[in-house]
């Protein structure tokens, strides 16, 4: 396993495709074996890519890209703008809510920071704010798609530890509701303390809030239908993607009647390079995923971990720090693939709950995106704003301190997470 990891790190060090670095470290694993002839690897790659659960990611990849053109998104900051503008901070209370709504439309954290960044961050330093206050909202108010369904964290998470999809897509919504109060709050705060305001802004009427909520009628409707089909046994998680590929089309050319040969051309485009990517990345963990549980890494982990420590909540703490460590340096996918086998089984030993655990898990995972030294999406908001990274991290402490709270909260009172999952499925 030390040859592995080394392997791996060593890859990543001197920039070689995250992809390659994965599937050359599974390699090694093989060709120094005695026991496991090179065949078992390449059947292990064949074997990931025949999973029909694993055919969620690329419908709601595509699906995201396809409402992405057919003007959900411009519907979803128009409804954003007229609720929540008017209170301090207006346009950073837009970003938060804006990246709520998308949550349950792209289903990714850097395709939303990146998509506010050019839509709100101009507007934000043109009325005051801080190009890292600007910033820090914007990369860090993302977070929330990681949790609210369909989150494709969640549904990698799912796959890869045999966990209900269907209940992770609820246990996602409380926790993400909470994160965009516990960081509007925050946004609030400081905003007031600063007079960031919106010029000429006001309450909005019932009759303009009536409105804007019309028009976004389909975009607020889609989370919606996604868990009532998963719940009534409608869809299984993989059919609700292709229900909201074709849910995109209808409503782009029907409703909306702004999705043209060529949009549709561009998000399929947009579609192909993405889920090449993803589903590159997780072929090649086929290997390595093998080649861990095979080296019975988990039992070795969870032996060494739960010695000197009974109580639970302590293991799944001492969990969550060091995925926040690695964080730091590894993309929340490939922390996803690579370590869910390892600790879904810790924790189902210690009685913690799966659906629980993966809700902290890719909390934590996805906050990596906004922190340095290697934030993905850190460095795509920064660069779109042109902010200095030193100024963004000053500017982000507040929002890290209230999303680790909520962290902490959801960690000691599961409750939270599990009851609505509880309520639907029993």
């Amino acid at each position: 396993m030390l040859a592995i990891g080394l392997v791996f790190i060593v890859l990543l060090v001197v920039g070689a495709p995250v992809a390659f670095a994965i599937g050359l470290s599974g390699f090694v694993f093989f060709a120094t074996s005695d026991i496991m002839p090179m065949s078992i690897g390449v059947q292990k790659i064949a074997t990931v890519s025949q999973s029909f659960p694993l055919l969620a990611v690329p419908f709601f990849v595509l699906a995201g890209h396809l409402m992405n053109e057919s003007g959900i998104t411009d519907r979803l900051f128009r409804f954003s703008h007229i609720a929540v503008a008017w209170m301090a901070g207006g346009l950073a209370q837009v970003s938060i809510i804006l990246s709520t709504l998308m949550g349950g439309v792209s289903g990714s954290a850097v395709a939303d920071a990146a998509m506010e960044a050019r839509v709100l961050g101009p507007q934000m330093i043109s009325q005051g704010y801080s190009k890292g206050y600007s910033a820090a909202v914007i990369a860090l108010s993302s977070l929330i798609t990681a949790t609210i369904p369909p989150s494709i964290g969640l549904i990698l998470y799912g796959y890869v530890g045999q966990v209900s999809i269907g209940r992770l897509f609820l246990a996602g919504i409380v926790p993400g509701i909470l994160m965009m109060l516990f960081l509007m709050t925050t946004a609030w705060l400081v905003a007031r303390k600063r007079s960031y305001r919106v010029e000429g802004s006001a309450k909005p009427t019932a009759a303009a809030l009536g409105t804007a909520t019309w028009q976004a009628k389909w975009a607020l409707l889609f989370p919606v239908l996604l868990i009532v089909s998963i719940r009534g046994g409608l869809f299984t998680p993989s059919e609700v993607g292709a229900f909201a590929v074709v849910y995109a089309v209808l409503v782009g050319t029907l409703a909306h009647r702004e999705l043209t040969l060529e949009k549709m051309g561009r998000a399929f485009g947009h579609a192909i390079s993405d889920i090449g990517l993803i589903m590159l990345i997780i072929l090649m963990s086929g290997m390595i995923g093998f080649a861990i549980i095979f080296l019975q890494v988990p039992q070795s982990i969870a032996g060494a971990m739960l010695q000197g420590l009974t109580n639970p909540v302590a293991i799944v703490a001492v969990i969550l720090v060091s995925l926040f460590v690695a964080g730091l340096f590894v993309e929340s996918t490939i922390l996803v693939l690579l370590l869910t086998p390892i600790f879904v089984p810790i924790v189902q030993k210690v009685g913690v709950d799966p659906v629980h655990f993966g809700i902290l898990m890719m909390t934590i995972v996805t906050l990596g995106s906004m922190t340095p030294p290697v934030g993905v999406a850190m460095y795509t908001v920064c660069s779109l704003l042109d902010c200095r990274i030193e100024d963004y991290v000053r500017e982000s402490v507040p929002f890290l301190a209230a999303i680790l709270v909520l962290v902490l909260t959801l960690l000691f009172f599961p409750s939270i997470v599990l009851w609505l999952p509880n309520l639907a499925f029993g």
